[in-house]
């Protein structure tokens, strides 16, 4: 062989069966072969020229998957339209929605002031707030929830922002305005809860059902939202109390009403701030808050939208296990309000730091919940720890009650403690919290796949009922539970 002389060497590929290219084929394979000309170089050739023709040679070519173009651009369409402006917009429907009902628990101690010439209310109020709260919320949402053909969910959600503004502005008023007696105000407490509660019907209803023609990621956002709606309210009544200096002869500087008057005039700003953030959604893809559902009218196809009558009874059949999961996940939180407001720090309240007295460390055990709360509802963003699979997470709504004997662990009402760590009860508030947080947020974001897209809206507010039914019934089976 002469030094410039090459071998050509000519390969054909092997017999083909005519079936399709397997799903499982690697882009990294040649899944075709033209004729190959292998060059063999004299021993003088450079490395580089060798390395360069071996590239050549095992440069891929491959035909494409059916439909993988498809699906490429479908995926890449559906990233396009998760717009981190409406993740806010709908995080923020979700701070709003449950600040209301957080307000009314987070300030404890303020209404324990308020009604200290009554021992009967003294006693009762949080009951009588329960009670009120759930049964109202309930029953709207099971009215709401059959009224779906003529529903217009944008006037639901804006409906219920200017109800927040309304109520939160009376009890802001009440403080420093027209100081009543503990008989008057607890009737003007419970009048405000009642349409508190009626407001959060329509928000659950309009905005669960709204968030379902939207990707998913919205919803996880309105959920970490709820979880946010936790932990500020209890940030606020903490720096409330704590901006206001203490005033001689008062047990706490809740008395002040001055401290009330921020706290509560706070919720007025956020729901005012998120009812002109939505508006600003509605305009954005053209929607009318104020024409029925079937006069909607979509941005891209400018088509009408109408929604689909949808059997409760059809939606509890294909969500029989994620509807049972989110009513006893929220059934059994029920129990938390009730024990918080009761358990103390196990630390001598007279020499304690002010952060262990009682009109202080009440609000810093719903903040610690709330935080868990807003921790695994934040997670579930992170497919890694999604879960999708309505069985187990009925599992893990079961497995929830295991916090009820924790709690009796705990310092109630000064008696004592049999772990007598105020680090033990705080680590019980927390994954509480958490494990709430995650399992509601995992079976509101799975529902949509579990229905057809007709189903998809009806679904958001059955699952809302859903929820409000377990907040009713574990409101009546705590106080069982704890005067047992």
């Amino acid at each position: 062989m002469t030094p410039n002389s090459r071998t050509s060497i000519t390969l054909q590929p092997p017999p083909r069966s005519p079936s399709p290219p397997s799903p499982y084929h690697s882009p990294s394979t040649p899944s075709t072969f033209s004729a190959l000309e292998v060059v063999v170089p004299d021993s003088h050739s450079s490395t580089s020229y060798t390395m360069q023709r071996l590239r050549e040679w095992w440069k891929p070519t491959y035909e494409p998957l059916e439909d993988q173009d498809e699906r490429e651009d479908m995926s890449s369409s559906k990233a396009q339209r998760v717009s981190r402006f409406e993740y806010f917009i709908f995080l923020s429907l979700g701070v709003a929605m449950l600040w209301s009902w957080n307000m009314f628990m987070a300030c404890a101690t303020y209404f324990q002031r308020r009604f200290a010439e009554n021992e009967f209310l003294l006693n009762n109020f949080q009951s009588l707030i329960l009670a009120v709260s759930t049964i109202t919320n309930l029953g709207s949402a099971v009215y709401l929830s059959y009224r779906q053909k003529s529903a217009s969910y944008p006037w639901r959600i804006c409906a219920s922002l200017v109800i927040n503004c309304g109520v939160s502005t009376v009890l802001a008023l009440s403080a420093v305005v027209f100081r009543v007696g503990p008989e008057a105000y607890i009737t003007i407490l419970l009048t405000c809860v009642f349409w508190a509660s009626w407001s959060a019907g329509l928000s659950q209803n309009g905005i669960f059902a709204f968030v379902n023609k939207f990707d998913g990621i919205y919803t996880q956002a309105i959920m970490t939202g709820q979880g946010v709606a936790g932990v500020l309210p209890a940030i606020a009544q903490i720096i409330s109390v704590l901006a206001i200096p203490q005033s001689p002869g008062t047990e706490g500087s809740t008395a002040s009403p001055k401290s009330a008057f921020i706290y509560f005039l706070t919720a007025t700003f956020v729901s005012g701030s998120c009812l002109l953030l939505f508006l600003l959604l509605l305009s954005r893809h053209r929607i009318s808050p104020h024409k029925s559902g079937s006069e909607v009218i979509d941005s891209e196809d400018l088509t009408p939208e109408t929604h689909t009558q949808v059997s409760l009874w059809v939606l509890l059949k294909k969500l029989k296990y994620l509807s049972f999961a989110v009513w006893l996940c929220f059934l059994v939180t029920m129990v938390f309000p009730v024990y918080t407001q009761v358990i103390l720090s196990v630390r001598p309240e007279d020499s304690s730091p002010r952060m262990f007295k009682p009109d202080v460390f009440i609000p810093i055990g719903f903040m610690l919940w709330n935080l868990g709360d807003l921790s695994g509802r934040v997670v579930c963003g992170w497919r890694r720890f999604a879960c999708d699979r309505p069985k187990l997470l009925a599992l893990i709504s079961i497995a929830r009650l295991v916090f009820i004997p924790l709690y009796t662990m705990c310092n109630i009402k000064g008696h004592g403690a049999v772990i007598s760590s105020d680090l033990f009860y705080w680590l019980v508030q927390f994954t509480f919290g958490m494990s709430n947080g995650w399992v509601g947020s995992n079976v509101m974001m799975s529902t949509p796949g579990w229905v057809d897209d007709d189903e998809k809206e009806a679904s958001g507010g059955f699952m809302g009922m859903c929820l409000v039914a377990g907040l009713a019934t574990g409101s009546l089976a705590s106080f069982l539970i704890f005067n047992v």
